[in-house]
């Protein structure tokens, strides 16, 4: 019954293995660099990594790498794998999600577990609540948070109810095998998550409104240009327009997701010099 949990290192996945620790389910957590000999190899660009990972695996926590996705798929039916829950993304709903550099990999990927003779769930989260560690370095340096479209609204989820969701479907069969869109508890806009920001941290941080090419231009190290054109397209559709919310969240982990606020609380340290 061990359960592989692919992207050991990230926000989601460390709060995972914790969680099927506790219920004393057998984790093996992977990545495709590991820090330590309790984590295994996984490289999801490597197909040479995949046979010793997936050996006496029966369940899997996979991020969506497209890459190799049919050969990861192939391997997994071989080893006897009965679930994959696959950490996808909202996006894959757009209508042009064919073409969208966010959608499109995620989309690669539901499509070949979809394809496969083995019981897959699909969770599709919204924005991420730490999308907002952007904003840190402005915020520690004293300068204003660049800002686009600060009117456009979004739904931040916390990893950890991620986390909680992931271990409910893993855990539950009667839960699996099936499609979760998973938004947060509230829709708030850019300005109204840098205003709790503030409050949290106790300290003033301002927005400079700038144009979109302002912000390409600030953002070229980090973002590449068609993503940084499919994120500004996405802010300015949801400009003024709040994000409709699910109950899929709740009715996996019992409870109402945890605000923005409270993600915020956590994470103020992230922000102050």
């Amino acid at each position: 019954m061990t359960i592989l949990v692919t992207g050991a290192r990230g926000a989601v996945a460390t709060e995972l293995i914790a969680l099927l620790r506790q219920r004393g389910l057998p984790v093996r957590p992977a990545s495709s660099r590991p820090t330590d000999p309790s984590i295994a190899t996984c490289d999801l660009t490597d197909p040479a990594t995949f046979p010793g990972v997936l050996a006496g695996v029966s369940s899997i926590f996979l991020y969506a790498e497209p890459s190799h996705i049919d050969a990861f798929v192939k391997e997994a039916v071989t080893a006897g794998v009965e679930h994959i829950v696959l950490l996808s993304s909202s996006a894959v709903l757009a209508p042009d999600a064919e073409a969208h550099p966010l959608a499109k990999p995620h989309l690669h990927v539901e499509r070949a577990l979809t394809a496969a003779p083995v019981r897959s769930t699909l969770l599709r989260p919204g924005a991420f609540a730490g999308n907002a560690l952007a904003w840190s370095w402005p915020a520690k340096s004293g300068a204003p948070v660049s800002l686009p479209y600060p009117g456009s609204y979004n739904d931040p989820v916390h990893e950890a109810d991620l986390a909680e969701a992931a271990a409910a479907v893993l855990a539950d069969p009667a839960l699996s095998g099936r499609t979760y869109t998973l938004t947060g508890p509230e829709s708030i806009t850019c300005a109204e998550q840098i205003d709790i920001l503030s409050r949290v941290t106790g300290q003033d941080i301002a927005i400079r409104n700038v144009t979109r090419e302002e912000w390409k231009t600030e953002m070229a190290d980090y973002v590449s240009g068609p993503v940084a054109d499919a994120l500004l397209d996405w802010q300015r559709a949801n400009d003024g327009v709040p994000t409709e919310l699910t109950t899929d969240l709740q009715r996996l982990i019992g409870r109402p997701g945890r605000t923005f606020a409270t993600w915020a609380q956590e994470h103020a340290a992230a922000f102050k010099p």
